[in-house]
């Protein structure tokens, strides 16, 4: 990213030399990203400042571009926020939406989709990986089902939020057959403030961006061209390690989980053990706050989370752990392990070490509480 915060400065709208090498920049992004999406066309990618912009791009852009072919969108139970809202607020302009469960496992049924298909839908999007419990939802199953009711007359659309998922297991949009697919830079290990989102050709958006023709009329302003550099980058470091994060990082995932139901009383796995991504474990501890136990482990220099960074600083219990069958107290107990490249077996260690004393002090502070 250096060269392009430094001397090669230019802009990539620009037809001078200097736009044109950065021009030359972003395009080998768009090839990298497509190449770790297996997009066959770099130009279905289109860069953005992250998954919330492209998640608002994807569904209020499809909506209002078709929205002669129906006003009925279906999403998940636990959707992101940047999923959830967007649909929230055109629900208020005169949409209407079905919400899946997802059942005690955390998994949307491709039967309960199936059925709530109608008329009038327009837009399917579920996404890929939920953030805090890492299950995978069937989406090449949705894509399926999507290809197979098109006819002519019937219009409908599939859009999944992959930002959890990209970089983390093999993502393939021509397998899972989607229209959109969003995506995020910072997680993959690229820079904050970029992603983009996986556009198929032929299909139609009504940009939200308005004032200028880059990435090709859909987004417009000043291409972010570190940003997006970085994001290439990120792509084909993410592509070329997908194997390392999935043996090296699930077995930490695994011990950690193993090693906390076996110690810890009174400890409750969220989500299916088997259909997920392989760096997140989230489980909640009963007769604890999940915030308490966070910062309790913060103080010993190990970061946690009780749920999506969009949501930090709400003090409501976890929709997704509610969503899930469980009452608030568990969904309040509920702290999420998620892990990375650089993560090391002594890191997971100290983790151990720290976490059930941690617990068993909390707990020591409710004299009311019953324990296992």
């Amino acid at each position: 990213m250096m060269p392009y915060l430094t001397d090669d400065f230019g802009n990539a709208s620009s037809i001078h030399t200097f736009g044109q090498t950065a021009k030359m920049a972003v395009d080998r992004a768009r090839h990298q990203v497509a190449a770790l999406l297996n997009a066959t066309r770099p130009n279905e990618i289109i860069f953005t400042s992250g998954g919330t912009e492209s998640n608002n791009l994807a569904i209020r852009g499809l909506v209002e571009a078709n929205s002669r072919h129906g006003n009925h969108i279906i999403l998940s139970a636990i959707e992101h926020p940047a999923v959830e809202s967007v649909c929230e607020d055109l629900e208020k302009k005169g949409f209407e939406l079905t919400v899946l469960p997802v059942y005690e496992n955390g998994i949307v049924k491709i039967e309960d989709v199936r059925a709530a298909i109608r008329d009038d839908t327009i837009l399917i999007t579920v996404m890929a990986a939920n953030n805090e419990i890492g299950t995978l939802q069937p989406i090449n199953e949705i894509g399926s089902l999507v290809r197979d009711l098109r006819r002519p007359g019937k219009k409908i659309w599939f859009h999944t939020d992959a930002v959890q998922a990209v970089g983390k297991i093999r993502v393939d949009v021509e397998e899972i057959g989607c229209d959109l697919l969003s995506f995020s830079g910072h997680k993959i290990n690229g820079p904050k403030g970029v992603g983009g989102l996986y556009v198929r050709r032929g299909v139609r958006l009504h940009t939200q961006n308005i004032g200028g023709r880059q990435e090709r009329g859909t987004r417009a302003g000043t291409e972010n061209v570190p940003g997006i550099v970085g994001l290439g980058s990120a792509a084909e470091l993410a592509g070329s390690t997908l194997d390392d994060l999935d043996t090296r990082i699930r077995s930490f995932r695994d011990r950690i989980e193993n090693d906390i139901l076996e110690r810890v009383p009174d400890a409750i796995p969220n989500g299916d053990r088997t259909t997920r991504l392989p760096n997140i474990a989230n489980i909640s501890f009963r007769s604890i706050e999940g915030e308490a136990l966070l910062i309790a482990l913060d103080m010993q220099g190990i970061a946690v989370s009780t749920g999506s960074a969009c949501s930090s600083g709400s003090l409501e219990p976890s929709p997704v752990i509610r969503a899930l069958g469980h009452g608030d107290a568990v969904a309040r107990g509920a702290i999420r392990f998620s892990l990375g490249r650089q993560n090391t077996a002594e890191e997971i260690d100290k983790l151990l070490e720290l976490l059930p004393s941690s617990v068993a002090r909390l707990r020591s502070l409710q004299p009311t509480a019953k324990h296992a």
